[in-house]
């Protein structure tokens, strides 16, 4: 391959005096790691494009930025020396990663003399950083000083590329092959300096070498792809390497990364194992002793999954890894090798579903993986590897590793996190044909578990008189882990810093599941604070269940219904036994999910019917109609592939595109409501006529079934808050989804792992969003409630009714928590603090109010 002969201008994009690359007081820049070019010790503070392009990588920390351009040349502007440890401070960036530029259009922006005081230099680096792959046959440099956006820094002459016949590895026989993953140990992750050294490193071998960070992934050898990963301390990274010097590739390499690729940092070792794409072979990541000690009184915060509070001793989960032969013996031997051990893996799901209890999550969950041993998917993906000479090991493992990572790139938090079930099964299957024994860790008295994930076998099968706690690197709130830790009564905690997997076994700490943190090494005055609160909340959840079966009011007599969330009849059942005045959400998707087809119109009416016994005939229970959607597929509902699935096809819009399913609904629960007191609520409701069109299907399937039912609808997004007076003319009441309203409303997805924590439903816009919504439907005599996670944190109880919400509809361990609040507030009280909040200009402020601060 060649390229036409070109010439390539750079233009200086800050003004100064230049300096030669080799006098940059940094090895991975003065020694030419990343590329060819120059230094500017820079007297202007704005960074310009050096040429037209686009903007292919920007730093998280915005001291960097690469642009790629003519004759495909990428031209990273690296400001200072070891200005990434500023993470940010001190720097705005103009534009974003995948922006066109133009030469001479502003990057960047910086604070110079805030920046001076804090970096080792500021010397401003341009490099050519893939100088080789595009064939510049030379370089002439500038010298002296440059103007930014008119001097010419450097003129780049490309000519004939690399040649063709060079050794690569894409010929190379055998399997790729795989590092365990690895704790990125860099303070910043890899910036220039790493990425350049690893880069560097990997280029000596022939393999083709891939770095992975989650699902993304780069060439080992370009230092550009690298950085673009923008990975963090702690991230969990793997290489893979395909070619004749793979092996000798990876075990370098992987020292070299453990060792911080000439950072300082801790280092550790593990050995790597042979797999194609591995889900079941995870890292064990042993711990740095000095970190215990350096974390001393430190906080990790992430994302509250489990409420409660906790304090006892870190045990960190490792799993062993498992090797398997990839080659197999005949077709119908290994076959028959893999059909026994889903046989032996579905008895011990079994076994561990009869632990689990009939009912409940834990049940649910494991009735779930008992499905997915014999999802046709699985099972074809299976047999078409064990045709092509696999191991049954191998066949089961690929099958797994390509479901699991389909899931994991859903652009749905539930979906990604249901990757963790695939990985169950996936595991569980291989060890049996291997011969490999599981075994959990040693658990001692109040064990607060650490680990990058943890399957939902893994969660069953802990020891409950000694586990005090869960903490996840991954996962979220809607996880199974999530799940079963709440069924379970287990504080717990995900979304944390991976630095917390350094931490020794034995470590003192506190963990708060309500807030999401994690407090290492407390002293003496922490682990007192701390006993002291748990002995409170453990009389206030006494004192709270004695009174939970009284109805639900203010202490000066203002009435407010206490109602629970509900999925079926058996957690009906909990709930009313638990105090609950009624369900004010069931969520009728768990009739349609994990299953190949939609439930019959008997089916539903059934199982509407069993959730009407079990609450009684006083006790009302509204059912929300059919919630999927882009994000929540069906695998019998052909559904469109969506950019943005929580923008698109979901909620009522679903039911109105499928109106043969949605009458099928209604029918069900039309037959449903002379043996209960049911009401029928529409979710993800925007538009006036939406509702108009589910209420003409509702009136036309009343001709057959006649009888009266309640209407309601979700407000779950800005829309249907800015249109409620019209919709209070249209229906009996409205319930009010504040996840997803939070969501809309400060346009963050509730699953993103950056910004989950701060999709707050106490954010004063939220809050105003209530006040509209009750104010529209209480000036038409229309009640409303709220279903939300928020429902049921007791510390918004007081601004709820202060809001003049009519209803409460809570998770069921939080009835008797949220009654007991109720009952010790003033109405008029509330109706003050409400107000006062709603002037408020964020949830920091919120909190700090509600907690007594100023």
């Amino acid at each position: 391959m060649s390229i036409e002969n070109t010439t390539v201008k750079i233009v200086a994009p800050l003004s100064g005096r230049v300096v030669p690359i080799e006098d940059v007081p940094d090895p991975a820049f003065a020694q030419k790691l990343l590329g060819e070019g120059l230094a500017i010790d820079p007297s202007t503070n704005l960074v310009l494009s050096p040429m037209d392009g686009r903007v292919i990588d920007l730093h998280a920390a915005r001291h960097a930025v690469v642009i790629e351009g003519q004759a495909g040349i990428q031209v990273l502007v690296h400001v200072g020396i070891d200005t990434v440890m500023l993470d940010g401070e001190g720097f705005d960036a103009l534009v974003r990663k995948g922006d066109d530029v133009r030469a001479g259009q502003p990057l960047l922006r910086f604070d110079l003399a805030r920046v001076s005081a804090k970096a080792a230099s500021m010397l401003t680096e341009i490099v050519i950083v893939n100088g080789e792959s595009v064939a510049v046959t030379r370089i002439d440099k500038a010298s002296g000083s440059v103007e930014a956006g008119a001097s010419i820094l450097l003129t780049l002459h490309v000519g004939q590329a690399v040649a063709d016949d060079m050794p690569t590895a894409a010929a190379a026989p055998g399997n790729r092959l795989h590092s365990p993953l690895i704790e990125l140990p860099n303070p910043m992750g890899l910036h220039a300096r790493p990425a350049a050294v690893l880069a560097q490193a990997a280029r000596h071998y022939v393999a083709d070498i891939v770095l992975s960070c989650g699902t993304v992934k780069a060439d080992a050898k370009s230092a550009i792809d690298i950085m673009s990963l923008a990975t963090r301390h702690g991230d969990p990274i793997q290489l893979s390497a395909l070619g004749p010097d793979a092996a000798q590739a990876l075990g370098a390499l992987e020292r070299l990364l453990r060792d911080g690729c000439g950072e300082r940092v801790e280092t550790v070792a593990v050995p790597w194992v042979m797999a194609e794409d591995p889900i079941v072979a995870r890292s064990t990541v042993p711990v740095a002793s000095a970190r215990a000690t350096d974390l001393t009184g430190s906080e990790f915060t992430g994302v509250a999954a489990s409420p409660g509070l906790v304090v006892g001793q870190l045990v960190q989960w490792r799993d062993a890894a498992i090797e398997f032969d990839e080659a197999g013996g005949a077709f119908d031997e290994e076959h028959a090798r893999l059909v026994g051990a889903l046989q032996r893996a579905r008895e011990q799901i079994e076994r561990l579903a009869a632990r689990s209890g009939s009912v409940g999550p834990g049940a649910q969950i494991m009735d779930a993986h008992l499905a997915l041993l014999g999802d046709p998917v699985l099972t074809e993906l299976a047999q078409g590897k064990l045709s092509d000479g696999a191991s049954a090991a191998l066949a089961w493992h690929h099958a797994c590793s390509v479901v699991a990572q389909r899931l994991a790139q859903h652009p749905s938090p539930p979906l990604r996190e249901r990757a963790s079930d695939i990985r169950d099964i996936g595991l569980r299957v291989v060890a049996l044909l291997t011969d490999v024994r599981r075994t959990a860790p040693k658990l001692v008295e109040r064990s607060i578990i650490v680990a990058d994930d943890l399957t939902p076998s893994d969660t069953v099968s802990l020891d409950r008189s000694k586990v005090a706690g869960l903490c996840t690197v991954s996962g979220g709130p809607t996880s199974h882990v999530a799940i079963l830790a709440r069924s379970m009564g287990i504080p717990a905690m995900c979304g944390i810093d991976a630095a917390v997997r350094l931490l020794a076994d034995g470590t003192s700490a506190v963990l708060d599941g309500t807030a999401g943190t994690l407090r290492i090494a407390p002293d003496a005055a922490a682990l007192a604070d701390a006993e002291r609160r748990m002995k409170a909340a453990a009389a206030q959840r006494d004192s709270s269940a004695q009174a939970a079966h009284g109805i639900g009011c203010t202490r000066d007599g203002h009435r407010v219904e206490v109602v629970a969330n509900v999925r079926d009849a058996a957690e009906a059942a909990d709930a009313v036994a638990a105090g609950a005045e009624g369900v004010g959400l069931l969520r009728s998707e768990f009739l349609f999910e994990d299953r190949a087809v939609a439930p019959d119109e008997d089916e539903q009416s059934a199982a509407y019917r069993a959730v009407a016994a079990a609450l009684g005939p006083q006790r009302k229970c509204i059912i929300r109609t059919l919630d999927v959607g882009g994000d929540k597929p069906l695998r019998y509902l052909p559904l469109p592939k969506e950019g943005n699935p929580f923008l698109g096809l979901r909620g009522i819009r679903v039911s109105l595109a499928y109106p043969d399913l949605f009458r099928s609904q209604v029918r069900a629960l039309l037959r449903a409501v002379p043996h209960g007191n049911l009401h029928m609520m529409f979710p993800m409701v925007s538009d006036l006529d939406e509702v108009r069109a589910a209420k003409r299907i509702l009136l036309e399937e009343q001709e057959k079934h006649p009888h009266p039912v309640k209407i309601g609808v979700m407000i779950e997004v800005p829309a249907a808050v800015a249109i409620v007076e019209a919709l209070a003319q249209e229906v009996d009441f409205f319930s009010i989804g504040t996840n997803d309203l939070a969501q809309y409303t400060l346009a963050m997805d509730r699953g993103h792992a950056q910004l989950a924590s701060q999709v707050n439903a106490l954010h004063p816009a939220v809050l105003k969003m209530i006040d509209s919504t009750v104010a529209g439907a209480h000036a038409h005599g229309k009640w409303v409630g709220v279903c939300g996670a928020l429902a049921s944190d007791p510390a918004a109880t007081a601004v709820l009714v202060g809001l003049g919400v009519d209803e409460l509809s809570v998770c069921v361990p939080a009835i008797a928590e949220v009654k007991a609040k109720l009952a010790t507030l003033e109405f008029s009280a509330c109706r003050a603090l409400a107000q006062r909040l709603l002037k408020l200009g964020s949830a920091a402020q919120v909190k700090a109010a509600l907690a007594g601060r100023p």
